[in-house]
């Protein structure tokens, strides 16, 4: 018996043994997780049920030079109700006057809603949908219903908000404009203004913070934690929307009634280089008959210009004084020939004995070759660096991505041959963007002074300058005042006598030139040549205001009149007639200190309010947008402003008490 007992013991002894070493290795495990990797254990519960939520900053808007809407960020929004913030008794008092307002706003019975925010209470449910898809004026009205005015914590209501990017003139200079999204392949990619100043536009974004409840949804945890988000800059575009307008439909009916496959119009003011329209259409397939802002043809396409080339023949013979424009050149039949190769003239026969500015005019391929080969054949290389130093050799530096790249033979490369300088010439062998050539007769127009082209004119935040771009010059003389002269002169004479004949109004003046250029002439054994057809120049001839080129590639050949003066000429006649027959008056002022009584007035009142110490929100409703902001802000109030013009509508209404720093929204129409 004793012996048996002892082997109990024994046992005993072992088991009481194992769970002591049991509860060391628990404690020790115990006291590992408490205090060695607590951190790590309390850092992960956290990040499973409470994370930072990136807050959206609001894009900025893009503006037009007169201020229309080109681009904006409208803000969606949707309401969720977290039914188990509100206190019992404010729940029971005020959710029948929040069903009967939400039944109001949104059309549902206000039983509906009452029926499911009871439900909702005692499921415990804290994410019930509400509404969707609200405007910011439906956001804020609904914000003041019952119950919701209590905010986040207390009145349990729960927003939600997404930006979608609106475009209030449609589909006009789409591809200017630009845009800025995330592709298939999750990269962020962008055209035009919007991706280009999307440092301005983008703003900074905020974060809040959200814990994790039923069904894997996330509720914001208001703390201090929370930042706000920095709104973007606006960008004022150089854009005249009355302009562009007229472009947009002169370019797409010629496309249409020539069937060509693309083109685009580009506006520019001569003295600034600002560009006021810009538009570039073109199909999709051939067979389509509709047009779409499809690629940014001024910009990014480089091509042969043709004939439109030949100004820089004229501005290097004259300015390099070789001849004047009275030389007489014989046309030939309108056939010449260098290296077995044949330079013709569109028009059969050519013109006989004709003076250099004369053959300017008819834009005569076998004068102008005659005479820049004839002057330049001993030193090819001052003729081209003469268009290099008018840099046209390079890009221009525009902000955007893709910009064309242009090409002029150098003297010695391996493309350089017997026929490159006469080829350059009438405009072959190089290659240069519409929006080149336009610089170059804008610098014509402005006195010799080459201006780069603008799209953006400032960077604003409210009514606040945060960059403005001053025009920039990339030649400050492309050649004499004497040959500016004679220049100004002959690209008149082309529209009273010339190729541009048919775009003459003895009404209106114009000054330019035409340009029909053969593409793909070496593909295939030219049965895949096909036309562009392009006109260029300033109006008014004798004070320019604008400068436009208009380029259309592939224009239907049926007629026989594929010709720059037949399809780009109307375009550019069009444009230039209705922008100074139609548009508002752009005359100056000359008696600006006259005072007005009626404006005398307004100021009055307006200075009386603005000094006087009130203690309630004041009726703003009326004024316009900037002397309700400015009034306000004297009151040190925060002002939010919704659209242009006069006020229509105010979010704290009037007589209410002042609240130091209180935000305000107004509406404006």
């Amino acid at each position: 018996m004793a012996v048996e007992d002892k082997h109990i013991s024994y046992r005993i002894y072992v088991v009481a043994f194992c769970l002591f070493l049991m509860a060391l290795a628990i404690t020790f495990k115990l006291s590992k997780i408490q205090w060695v990797e607590g951190d790590y254990y309390r850092k992960l519960a956290k990040e499973r049920t409470v994370k930072n939520f990136v807050i959206p900053a609001n894009k900025g808007n893009i503006y037009s030079a007169d201020g229309s809407l080109l681009a904006t960020s409208i803000p969606n929004y949707n309401i969720r109700f977290d039914a188990v913030a509100p206190k019992s008794e404010d729940f029971d008092k005020n959710i029948r006057a929040l069903a009967d307002s939400l039944s109001v706003m949104l059309g549902k019975p206000s039983s509906f809603y009452h029926s499911q925010m009871k439900v909702a209470r005692l499921n415990k449910n804290r994410y019930l949908l509400i509404a969707r898809d609200l405007s910011y004026t439906e956001y804020i009205k609904i914000k003041s219903f019952p119950l919701f005015n209590l905010g986040a914590n207390k009145g349990g209501m729960i927003t939600e908000q997404e930006t979608i990017r609106e475009h209030p003139i449609g589909k006009i200079a789409e591809r200017t404009i630009g845009y800025e999204r995330i592709n298939e392949n999750g990269q962020l990619v962008g055209k035009g203004i919007e991706w280009s100043f999307r440092k301005y536009l983008n703003g900074k974004d905020g974060k809040v913070l959200k814990q994790k409840i039923a069904k894997g949804q996330w509720k914001p945890i208001r703390d201090q934690n929370e930042i706000d988000p920095q709104d973007g800059y606006d960008v004022i575009s150089t854009i005249d929307v009355y302009i562009q307008d007229i472009a947009h439909h002169a370019l797409l009916k010629q496309l249409k009634d020539y069937n060509a496959e693309h083109g685009c119009v580009v506006v520019m003011e001569t003295k600034t280089g600002k560009i006021r329209a810009i538009s570039n259409l073109g199909k999709l397939k051939e067979s389509d008959s509709t047009y779409f802002e499809t690629q940014n043809y001024a910009v990014a396409e480089s091509h042969e210009p043709g004939s439109t080339f030949k100004l820089v023949d004229m501005i290097a013979l004259l300015d390099d004084n070789k001849v004047d424009t009275s030389k007489v050149y014989d046309s030939n039949g309108g056939v010449i020939e260098y290296r077995g190769k044949k330079v013709r003239d569109s028009h059969e026969g050519g013109y006989g004995r004709i003076s250099l500015a004369r053959g300017f005019e008819v834009s005569s391929n076998t004068v102008l070759v005659q005479a820049v080969y004839e002057n330049y054949k001993n030193n090819p290389k001052e003729f081209v660096d003469r268009i290099d130093r008018m840099g046209l050799n390079k890009p221009l530096g525009l902000p955007f991505q893709g910009e064309g790249k242009p090409y002029i033979p150098q003297p010695g490369d391996k493309h350089w041959s017997a026929i490159s300088l006469p080829w350059m010439a009438f405009g072959y062998g190089v290659s240069v963007t519409p929006l080149q050539t336009l610089t170059l007769y804008n610098a014509v127009a402005n006195n010799g002074e080459m201006v780069k082209p603008q799209f953006v004119s400032e960077i604003k935040e409210w009514n606040k300058t945060i960059k403005k771009f001053d025009k920039e010059v990339i030649n400050p003389k492309i050649c004499s005042d004497a040959t500016i002269k004679e220049l100004k002169a002959i690209l008149q004479n082309v529209v009273k006598r010339g190729t541009g004949a048919k775009l003459y109004s003895k009404d209106f003046s114009m000054a330019g030139k035409t340009g029909t250029a053969q593409a793909n002439y070496g593909k295939n054994g030219g049965s895949d040549k096909h036309y562009i057809s392009s006109f260029v120049g300033f109006f008014p001839a004798e004070n320019p205001k604008y400068s436009c080129i208009v380029v259309v590639h592939k224009p239907n050949t049926s007629g026989n009149n594929y010709y720059g003066a037949d399809v780009a000429g109307p375009v550019f006649k069009r444009v230039a007639q209705k922008i100074f027959t139609d548009a508002p008056s752009t005359n100056e002022i000359k008696n600006l200190n006259k005072k007005i009584a009626k404006q005398e007035k307004v100021y009055a009142e307006f200075e009386t309010k603005a000094n006087s110490d009130m203690k309630t929100i004041p009726n703003v409703k009326g004024m316009s947008g900037m002397d309700a902001v400015a009034l306000l802000e004297n009151m040190k109030v925060k002002v939010k402003v919704i659209g242009f013009g006069k006020v229509k509508k105010q979010s704290i209404q009037p007589g209410t008490a002042l609240v130091k720093n209180q935000t305000i929204i107004l509406e404006l129409s």
